[in-house]
């Protein structure tokens, strides 16, 4: 079997230990090709003593040159990079020790690759993992597929400077910048699912989860830039009921009440408008509401 190099992104900014723990996890796959780490610091000092050059894995330390933000990050982690594969980590993850390797033999045709997760917050963990079958266009845009988590992307270089092309450093705090990618990459090829929880992603350390203004700015992005968003129904009501909560959260109730409004005139069943009218209200505080979803491994 072909090993080719496999290039590891990791964007880091101000978490030295988690940091420490998702290179070494990388260190450690039992893949048995070359693997190079790209780690890229946003905006603050590099840790060059991370650096190692061993005959088949290497650790390479560089700036974000880009635009500041996950986004501009990621994209330097690419370029930076010499792998005929590129595979994302966030600085906050772990990876199985046999993620690259099950990937890289199921790859196939396919440019990209992505696997389950298992969700760990507050201690309680909860794994969710993606069916090749119900992986589609459709099912991306109307239920997020939030299984199909950036730390699992595996991506044929080709692919990122051609037809998929690099993280939009456009979005407002590159929030939602993963599920721009995915749908890119979805429109663009086939995606290979490995129908595995091979990344334990430690939620709760997201640096933007509750930055309300940036998350409604976003969503505003998003609809406008994908058509495929716009043109369903079910996906609409998902988007504007996120957006709905977030707004809720700012407590410009008015607003939220009519986002809520927009909801049901789409999608009566959206749950999202159910838990942000209390919020609007002032009833619950959208931190507990938030906190009781991730808990259950779910987003708002």
């Amino acid at each position: 079997m072909n090993h080719p190099t496999v290039s590891v992104v990791i964007a880091t900014r101000n978490r030295p230990e988690m940091l420490r723990s998702a290179i070494e996890a990388v260190m450690e796959q039992s893949y048995p090709g070359p693997i190079e780490c790209v780690v890229v610091f946003d905006r603050t000092e590099p840790d060059l003593s991370l650096s190692r050059d061993d005959e088949s894995r290497q650790v390479v330390v560089v700036e974000n040159s880009r635009v500041g933000g996950l986004a501009g990050a990621r994209n330097a982690g690419i370029l930076a990079s010499t792998g005929e594969l590129v595979a994302f980590c966030d600085d906050d993850d772990v990876w199985f020790r046999d993620k690259l390797e099950k990937q890289v033999e199921r790859l196939g045709s396919a440019d990209t690759s992505v696997t389950g997760i298992v969700i760990d917050y507050g201690g309680r963990e909860v794994a969710r993992v993606p069916k090749q079958e119900t992986f589609t266009l459709k099912n991306l845009v109307e239920t997020r597929l939030m299984e199909a988590h950036p730390s699992t992307v595996l991506v044929r270089r080709t692919a990122l400077l051609d037809t998929i092309g690099l993280v939009d450093e456009d979005l407002p705090g590159s929030y939602g910048e993963d599920f721009d990618f995915i749908l890119r990459a979805m429109q663009a090829g086939e995606v290979s699912v490995v129908e595995e929880a091979l990344v334990t992603v430690r939620w709760g350390q997201s640096m933007f989860s509750r930055d309300w203004a940036t998350i409604v700015a976003a969503i505003d992005y998003m609809i406008a830039k994908h058509s495929v968003l716009r043109a369903s129904r079910k996906g609409m009501a998902r988007l504007l009921g996120r957006r709905a909560f977030a707004v809720a959260a700012l407590g410009r109730r008015g607003e939220a009440l009519r986002d809520c409004g927009r909801v049901l005139r789409r999608r009566p069943t959206e749950r999202r408008v159910y838990v942000t009218v209390p919020v609007a209200l002032g009833l619950v505080s959208a931190e507990r509401l938030l906190d009781l979803a991730h808990r259950r491994g779910h987003g708002i």
